[in-house]
């Protein structure tokens, strides 16, 4: 545990800095071995941790670190000890450190655990709870760190999908934006001397290139500010949830983001049922890891008719948001009492429908601007051939 101190040597001069102790009482002592007569002493993990969260992939790490552990029979506090003792990262050092000193205080993992609300989500929270009363903690862990490195492949595939069509849609309007302000404007500048009507694409080009040149800051400058009302409107949950329930109604961005959704509540819903949390809690806590409000309100309204005695498969049906299959493998894994192998395989599937969709999207859309693209240099090239043709014309 980190602590910051204030203190004085023994020539009265004021001190101030931060040491590692397992608790207050070893601080000052090292304080006073150090010939420093302690003023203040204040433990500064507890603000670290309200304040910061570990990056996913250390995260991930860490989890299947302690699970490996865990499985080989370790005792926790020493698994902790070992993680600690090789990490070199001050906030997971600190995590691990804090973590173990309440372990060896008496106080169990999902207790330790609880006070790092944003490293640790109520998912991580109840299946270590649920780990520890039935004595399958290693079992649990290792479900979460696969859980936690699915989800980490996921957002991977789905950065590197969209790493292309964004770089090459920006490309495309950097390209354009200076074909319009800067070349456009001096080859076009050679045909106001002509007596003759320009063609009326040429005199479009025109207009769009002085719109551009006398407005194009501007129009970047309204667009940020259109994005930042935006974001700033979602703020309000009514406005939210009516933006989310509209990105269902989308043509395929729609199916995009009910299969994610779908896949992690299904997965989620597996994983908690797997290790013996209770449906209702479990239902919860998989409908609050969704990113989608619309979604997540009526897979809750789905848990209130649970609790009103509706079977799962009824109450999820009721939601019209379920396909098909989900229905039938749902339906059959309740009735067979093996719901969390069929919901397991549910998200595998959903998975499996989330990245066709979004390679189709993305393949679609790629030549698609490819083709936009080509289409308005061949209009730029077009109004300004067509000019010259003229002249030539009436030259010869």
């Amino acid at each position: 545990m980190e602590f910051r101190y204030r203190a004085t040597d023994c020539h009265g001069k004021r001190q101030q800095g931060q040491l590692s102790a397992d608790s207050a009482r070893e601080a000052r002592q090292r304080l006073r071995e150090q010939q420093l007569l302690p003023q203040s002493l204040e433990p500064v993990t507890a603000r670290a941790t309200r304040e910061h969260a570990l990056k996913h992939r250390d995260f991930v790490l860490m989890m299947r670190q302690l699970a490996t552990l865990t499985s080989a029979s370790l005792p926790l506090a020493q698994s902790l000890q070992a993680l600690e003792n090789q990490c070199d990262k001050p906030r997971q050092k600190a995590l691990l450190h804090t973590l173990r000193q309440q372990v060896l205080e008496g106080s169990s993992l999902a207790e330790a655990v609880a006070r790092w609300p944003k490293t640790f989500t109520p998912l991580y929270r109840a299946m270590i709870a649920a780990g520890e009363a039935s004595g399958r903690l290693d079992r649990v862990l290792e479900q979460l760190a696969d859980y936690s490195e699915k989800a980490q492949q996921l957002k991977s595939k789905l950065l590197q999908a969209m790493i292309y069509p964004l770089l090459l849609t920006v490309v495309a309007l950097i390209v354009v934006g200076i074909l319009l302000t800067a070349v456009v404007p001096e080859v076009v500048s050679q045909f106001t001397h002509m007596r003759q009507q320009l063609p009326a694409t040429t005199r479009l080009l025109m207009q769009l290139s002085a719109a551009a040149q006398q407005y194009g800051a501007l129009l970047i400058v309204l667009v940020a500010a259109s994005l930042t009302l935006f974001r700033l409107a979602l703020r309000r949950p009514d406005l939210r949830l009516r933006w989310h329930q509209r990105q269902l109604r989308l043509p395929v961005f729609g199916r995009i983001v009910l299969n994610l959704n779908l896949a992690r509540y299904a997965r989620t819903l597996s994983i908690l049922t797997h290790s013996a949390v209770p449906l209702l809690e479990s239902m919860a806590i998989s409908a609050a890891v969704l990113s989608n409000d619309f979604i997540r309100q009526q897979l809750q309204q789905a848990a209130d008719r649970v609790r009103e005695g509706a079977t799962l498969t009824q109450a999820l049906d009721e939601t019209r948001l379920l396909t098909p299959m989900m229905r039938h493998m749902i339906a059959s894994g309740e009735q067979s009492g093996e719901l969390d192998a069929m919901l397991k395989r549910t998200a595998d599937i959903q998975d499996q429908a989330f990245m066709s969709q979004m390679t189709l999207a993305v393949s679609l859309f790629e030549p698609l601007l490819i083709v936009v693209m080509a289409a308005v240099v061949l209009f730029i090239i077009l109004a300004i051939l067509q000019p010259i043709l003229q002249l030539n014309s009436l030259t010869g």
